[in-house]
């Protein structure tokens, strides 16, 4: 359980890094205009910036906590961190009325529950 919980974690962490830097440093306008990313005009700019901050820095404590021993109890906090901002994709994307997008939103966030479950539960690193 210890394994599949390390490659959930490092899958959902590389899918949130890439996510997050490309809200990041792709400036404002060529990624509202990016294919699938219609959501991005429903928000201001600050917000999609912020919300890819968010996501680099829950790809970072999804890993490095529990990868240098350092505070690992952050890992299940950043499981939760990352399944939240899911919920909230789930909800834009359910009132976008874009399908796909939507069952792809759920399936990150079951492996972000799947992860927050497993690192507060039965394969804790207390």
């Amino acid at each position: 359980m210890d394994l599949a919980l390390w490659i959930v974690a490092g899958l959902l962490a590389l899918i949130f890094l890439v996510a997050g830097a490309n809200k990041l440093f792709i400036p404002y306008e060529k990624l509202r205009r990016a294919p699938g990313a219609g959501w991005v005009g429903d928000f201001s700019p600050r917000f999609v910036k912020t919300l890819g901050l968010l996501e680099i820095l829950g790809a970072i404590g999804l890993i490095l906590p529990a990868a240098l021993d350092i505070v690992p109890v952050l890992v299940p906090l950043a499981a939760v961190g990352v399944g939240t901002i899911m919920v909230g994709a789930v909800a834009v994307t359910v009132r976008r009325k874009e399908r796909a997008h939507a069952v792809l939103d759920l399936v990150y966030l079951s492996l972000a529950v799947f992860v927050a479950w497993g690192r507060f539960g039965p394969e804790s690193f207390v």
